[in-house]
């Protein structure tokens, strides 16, 4: 198969920009797409051969649910049953925008695309171009992120082309994601509406609307559980990780650079590429390995943008082992956290 890619302005709503990638969804095709969070990979939702094709191309792991993505907040009550009024405060406040809600299925909606659940994940994108090509394809797209299962979120579209060339039939080209990860994903099926998945919309943004709402215990784990059967994307398997192995380390950022740098010294002396994923703040106290500087702590914005690009760039640059400061700290420090001890396979040291 021959990948197309459509370079296309970020504002663009012309049919002829869209007309293609739209009739390869309506085909049953897949079109990967840029959103604010990261590039999605999407086939027609309600299509389950297509939704089939999805977790061929990205080999994943067909118990993973995939995400519905809407232009239009009516389309609730076509995917989903019994909605909560809640769901629809949330739905309110923060769509189109990065939370994924999760809601009873109608039975319009295959279990191939929910990993076998009763339950659907949905969402409005809040990037133009994916509104755009949602409203002229006519399908709900569903769509995880756009990358072989595993790696590194894709945040432009080289990252797709990377990983997924030659297994897809397009992809649009609208320049670097804003946000750089996922979107929050929150139950709204259970007593107690409950995040298994941080992200952007943070717990206290959604207390601020609907009052209390507690955590999956999968987020708050710091090693792995292969037993659970995952209710959103990215509850059960490694995910977001690059080749070499990574490891996080805790403590006071003076007693994290040291270990860091004597760490580093010896993998070198051993005949290792090494490399560190710092800030602006600490990037000139490491003096040897591979220094990428995933952004600044007085700019929590610029370390979620950063976070996959850099672990692609070791990948690119052949590194085998990477250590990563801790960024626990903020209010996203959480959702930052839980991608990197994935991508870290749960390897952390506290020092």
């Amino acid at each position: 198969m021959e990948t197309i890619i459509k370079k296309i302005d970020i504002h663009s709503k012309k049919p002829e920009d869209f007309s293609k990638a739209a009739y390869i969804l309506q085909q049953g095709g897949l079109v990967a797409f840029p959103t604010e969070t990261v590039y999605g990979l999407g086939a027609d939702g309600l299509n389950k051969e297509a939704a089939k094709k999805i977790y061929y191309a990205k080999g994943r792991p067909s118990d993973n649910p995939l995400i519905l993505h809407i232009a239009d907040k009516d389309a609730l009550d076509v995917l989903a049953i019994d909605v909560p009024k809640n769901a629809k405060k949330l739905a309110e406040k923060f769509w189109p925008g990065p939370l994924t809600i999760i809601l009873k299925k109608s039975i319009q909606v295959p279990k191939e695309t929910t990993g076998g659940l009763n339950t659907v994940a949905i969402r409005m994108p809040a990037h133009p171009l994916a509104l755009e090509l949602i409203r002229r394809s006519h399908v709900f797209i569903a769509a995880p992120s756009a990358n072989t299962s595993g790696r590194p979120s894709p945040t432009c579209a080289s990252h797709v082309f990377e990983d997924l060339n030659g297994k897809i039939d397009m992809i649009l080209d609208g320049g670097s994601v804003e946000i750089g990860i996922e979107s929050t994903i929150i139950d709204m099926t259970s007593e107690i509406p409950m995040i298994l998945r941080p992200g952007f919309i943070t717990r206290e943004m959604i207390e601020k609307e609907i009052g209390t709402v507690s955590y999956d215990r999968v987020v708050l784990l710091e090693k792995p559980d292969t037993h659970i059967l995952p209710k959103a994307p990215g509850m059960k398997y490694r995910h977001y990780a690059p080749k070499g192995n990574l490891c996080i380390i805790e403590g006071k950022m003076e007693q994290v650079i040291d270990y860091i740098s004597c760490n580093v010294h010896k993998k070198i002396l051993q005949g290792n590429r090494v490399g560190i994923i710092a800030t602006e703040e600490t990037k000139e106290q490491y003096k040897e390995g591979i220094v990428k500087t995933i952004g600044s702590r007085k700019d929590e914005k610029t370390i979620l943008q950063g976070l996959y690009s850099v672990l692609r760039e070791f990948d690119s640059l052949k590194v085998e082992y990477i250590y990563s400061e801790s960024f626990s700290e903020g209010e996203h420090g959480q959702a930052i956290m839980n991608r990197l001890l994935k991508a870290a396979g749960y390897q952390k040291e506290k020092i």
